[in-house]
């Protein structure tokens, strides 16, 4: 009996053990996270319904009607934009006889040419040294070597005959001597009256600083002052506002201006200002040339391209090379190499006013072999004269 109870408290000490040792394995074991809590969604406020308010009104001050600015004041000014008003067409003043008006300007030249001649001609003796005074007074001038010696040798046969010589006498003796070497039978009138066609084609042509754009626009009041019609081409693209000077020129006088981009195709704007010249039905169209350098090859040719693209309308009919006078014998090396790329039919001869190169009138007229038709005497719009010898010559020698 001892042994069936023993038997049976061993075997429920050990199912105690085993029971214990399944707790704690249990307790080890980590529990599993708990759910995630759901989040708190906010319903959006419902939207308020007809009636309803979107919110409870609050107490704000309130004005009464005389507070209450209603506008029953002085009307606000409103700034107008300002008017342009258009430029004021000029009137030039008439070309005929303009040298003889611009004559005192002229003869400030006269003490070292004209009145140096006289002076040295008046002498009682004229001996070998005279001559070579006179000679180097006419080459200062920029006469021109060949001129000069035929006018010393001219002088020389006409004193010797003329014998006893007055002031008077001198002076016409000089006056007919110069006036033979200008030449008085050339004709010496701009083309720009083609005929059976319109309109005439006039290209202007010189190197950077003679005045040749201003030329151009001295030009233009030239012709409108003899009552033609006028457009100018602004085909000097390459010097920076060329264009705009060329307008303001034209605008002054009530004449058209094409022009085309800065840098662009020169002939191009050329062919463009023949075409609307032709479609306006104007009596001359002035074509300005970029100031090209003579010595640049590249820009010669492009000027040869200006003047055959131009010809695909009409021929030109004139050619003027504007030439500033105070450069002498550079302005001569200028005029020989332009006269190879185009055709040149006249002479501008610019700043001939209060100088001392007067002779470069016989000079150029000799190397080329074509008139001096214009020159200028000054920066008024109205100092472009045509070029008339005997008001010239009597300009350089006095009354």
């Amino acid at each position: 009996m001892e042994t069936v109870i023993l038997a049976v408290v061993i075997a429920v000490v050990v199912l105690v053990a085993l029971g214990g040792l399944i707790v704690g394995s249990r307790r080890k074991k980590p529990l599993p996270p708990p759910p995630p809590a759901a989040p708190d969604i906010t319903a959006p406020p419902a939207e308020p319904h007809v009636g309803d308010e979107a919110e409870t009104p609050r107490e704000e001050p309130r004005r009464t009607i005389e507070e209450v600015d209603l506008g029953g004041g002085a009307p606000t000014a409103v700034e107008e934009p300002p008017v342009v008003e258009a430029p004021r067409i000029e009137i030039p003043e008439p070309t005929a006889g303009r040298l003889v008006r611009l004559r005192a300007r002229l003869s400030r030249s006269q003490n070292a040419l004209g009145q140096g001649l006289l002076t040295l001609l008046s002498r009682e003796h004229l001996d070998e040294d005279t001559w070579e005074e006179i000679e180097d007074t006419l080459l200062t001038a920029d006469v021109g070597v060949m001129p000069t010696q035929e006018l010393v040798e001219r002088l020389r046969e006409r004193v010797k005959v003329l014998g006893t010589r007055t002031t008077d006498e001198l002076r016409g003796l000089l006056r007919d001597e110069l006036l033979k070497l200008i030449g008085t039978e050339v004709d010496r009138t701009v083309r720009t009256e083609p005929e059976g066609r319109k309109p005439g084609i006039v290209m202007v042509v010189g190197v950077n600083g003679t005045g040749k754009t201003t030329t151009t626009g001295k030009l233009a009041r030239v012709l409108v002052a003899d009552g033609r019609t006028v457009v100018l081409g602004a085909a000097d693209t390459f010097r920076a506002a060329a264009a705009d000077q060329l307008q303001t020129w034209g605008e002054r006088v009530g004449a058209h201006t094409v022009r085309g981009p800065e840098a662009g195709d020169p002939a191009s704007v050329a062919f463009d200002a023949v075409k609307e010249g032709k479609e306006m039905g104007v009596d001359v169209v002035l074509i300005d040339t970029a100031g090209r350098l003579h010595t640049k090859t590249g820009l010669m040719d492009e000027l040869g391209k200006v003047k055959r693209v131009v010809e695909k309308h009409a021929p030109l009919d004139e050619v003027l090379l504007v030439l500033d006078a105070t450069t002498g014998q550079n302005g001569l090396v200028q005029a020989r190499v332009f006269a190879e790329v185009v055709d040149i039919t006249g002479i501008v001869l610019t700043k001939l006013d209060g100088t001392a190169k007067g002779g470069i009138v016989i000079a150029v007229q000799r190397e080329l072999g074509v008139p001096v038709k214009l020159i200028g005497l000054g920066e008024g719009a109205d100092d472009l004269a045509p070029f008339e010898p005997e008001a010239f010559v009597d300009a350089l020698i006095g009354e």
